[in-house]
């Protein structure tokens, strides 16, 4: 399965979910000192891994972060080829004063945004989805 390419298919069924939890970016120069089990996203930057994981889990490994998010998982499977649904859900975000990071997953778009704003990005996609 290589998912769904249609913008207006991509949309219309994208339903967002909002995960529990509250989640932050961290870095460090190594993982030796984390679990990878912990870890919901990794990338490897010229200055270090930049990871994501559950706020509880930073604050046991005395991790400093800075930025406290709300993690939405958009459920349709979107093809990795896709065109138009980041920019799609990102301007209808920025629109309502949102800022979001975004994770293109195999299967699903993961968004992050600040958690005092995650029940204003759900209305904003639900809205979005229901055009």
């Amino acid at each position: 399965m290589t998912g769904e390419t249609n913008l207006t298919t991509l949309l219309k069924n994208m339903t967002p979910v909002l995960n529990e939890g509250d989640y932050v970016y961290c870095t460090v120069s190594s993982l030796q000192s984390i679990d990878p089990a912990d870890i919901l996203g990794l990338f490897k930057e010229a200055e270090g891994f930049t990871f994501i994981l559950k706020k509880e889990i930073a604050d046991q490994l005395q991790l400093e972060y800075s930025y406290i998010a709300a993690w939405i998982t958009l459920t349709i499977h979107s093809s990795l080829e896709a065109t138009g649904l980041t920019a799609a859900f990102s301007t209808t975000l920025a629109q309502e004063g949102i800022s979001c990071n975004v994770i293109a997953a195999y299967y699903h778009d993961h968004i992050f945004v600040a958690k005092a704003d995650a029940a204003k990005a759900m209305d904003a996609l639900k809205k979005l989805s229901n055009q």
